[in-house]
């Protein structure tokens, strides 16, 4: 016999289905509050750097890597034709003036030499010779001189006895004119032989003069050629560091060939690159500084090179005052160049927030520091260490400025 079942009611039969639609309508409930309100994320608050916007001086400036170069630099050539004969100093050596870098040998050159010594003892043994010659005949003419001048003593008082005998009946007047014909024949030649010894004295010191010019000019012709030979030591022109030597030993060199590069290194200038977008902002004369061992040290900009080079340009620094310790050829430093007077303004530290958010946003926290939401801002100008903040943000506020790379798509960060 059959039994008649009850049939349950509704509510209970379907309770699992309903049950299931009413948790599936809270999820889309939830999901759809998520969605529509702000997507929050939990972040481990020592896991971000935090900020405070402040009132600070503000410079802009750029912040570049440098390099110490020689601001002298001498191409090494050769004075003389020759061989290379040795290498004294190698490449890198640090030298002083005059230190010896190489040597070259030139036996046809000593051999000049060797010739124009023999000509100069030639021309003094023949200047000797002639200074002899004319002080003999000086002294000769002198001698002859000296006895026409006696001679004509002699005449004067025989002309005066004569006189004074013709006077007194003695002689006879054609004996007196005789005798005056004699006197005055004399005495003429006396003035000739005095004049001709006074031509010769002056001819003697025309000629040794000319003598003395010619044997000088062969004695500084000898010394240039001497000179040359110390030509073929090439040494160090000033203090500093060889940078490379292009000959090698036996090589034949001439007048004016490259031997190789010195550079000074008692006066050092800055080099670096600065990119192309401050090349109308970067000028002559421009401050700048760099700190080296907890000391700053003033720099000047000296030279501008405006050929720009993958996106960059070139520009040398000179130091104001001092040079740091132990600067050397290739040392680098960090350098700040000042781009203008230093202002008041609203600033806060710089961050990787700007390449997140391009400068258009940043978390800020409240006044409790357990939460941070966005909040546009406008930021201006900037350097290394800040930007400057136009708006959006006020003084004593605190702002996240690093992780975004972790959080940039939430709305609200919960710090915890």
């Amino acid at each position: 016999m059959d039994i008649k079942l009850e049939k349950k009611p509704p509510v209970q039969r379907y309770k699992y289905l309903i049950a299931g639609a009413v948790l599936l309508g809270l999820l889309l409930v939830y999901l759809l509050f998520t969605t529509v309100g702000p997507s929050r994320l939990r972040y481990d608050k020592e896991n971000v750097r935090i900020a405070t916007v402040v009132n600070d001086k503000f410079i802009e400036y750029l912040d570049v890597e440098s390099i110490a170069k020689p601001k002298l630099t001498l191409r090494l050539n050769s004075l003389e034709n020759g061989i290379v004969k040795r290498i004294v100093a190698e490449e890198g050596t640090m030298l002083a003036e005059g230190d010896t870098i190489l040597v070259l040998e030139n036996p046809e050159l000593l051999r000049v030499i060797e010739d124009e010594k023999d000509e100069l003892d030639k021309q003094r043994v023949s200047y000797q010779e002639k200074i002899l010659q004319m002080q003999r005949r000086s002294s000769e003419l002198k001698r002859n001189a000296l006895k026409t001048v006696y001679e004509l003593e002699r005449q004067n008082k025989q002309y005066a006895l004569d006189k004074e005998e013709y006077e007194i009946g003695i002689k006879s007047k054609a004996q007196l004119e005789v005798a005056s014909d004699d006197y005055n024949f004399k005495n003429e030649t006396a003035r000739l032989q005095l004049e001709e010894l006074r031509h010769d004295s002056l001819m003697n010191v025309i000629q040794t003069d000319l003598m003395k010019n010619d044997l000088l000019r062969e004695e500084k012709r000898y010394a240039r050629s001497r000179a040359r030979v110390d030509n073929l030591i090439v040494r160090a022109p000033v203090s500093g560091q060889l940078s490379y030597i292009s000959v090698i030993p036996g090589e034949r060199v001439s007048t004016g060939s490259g031997l190789g590069e010195i550079k000074g290194v008692d006066d050092l200038k800055l080099t670096t690159l600065v990119s192309e977008y401050y090349i109308e902002r970067v000028s002559i004369g421009l401050a700048a500084s760099l700190t080296y061992q907890n000391k700053k040290y003033d720099l000047r900009v000296t030279k501008i090179n405006p050929e720009v080079k993958e996106r960059n340009f070139e520009i040398d620094l000179a130091f104001v005052n001092e040079i740091p310790e132990n600067t050397r050829i290739g040392k680098t430093y960090r350098v700040q160049i000042e781009l203008g007077q230093s202002e008041d303004a609203l600033v806060v530290d710089k961050g990787n927030f700007y390449s997140s958010t391009g400068g258009q946003w940043v978390f800020k926290l409240n006044a409790a520091g357990n939460k941070a939401t966005r909040q546009p801002v406008t930021i201006g100008r900037q350097n290394p260490r800040q930007y400057e903040i136009l708006d959006g943000l006020k003084a004593g506020e605190q702002v996240i400025i690093s992780g975004y790379n972790y959080f940039e798509n939430a709305q609200e960060l919960i710090l915890k």
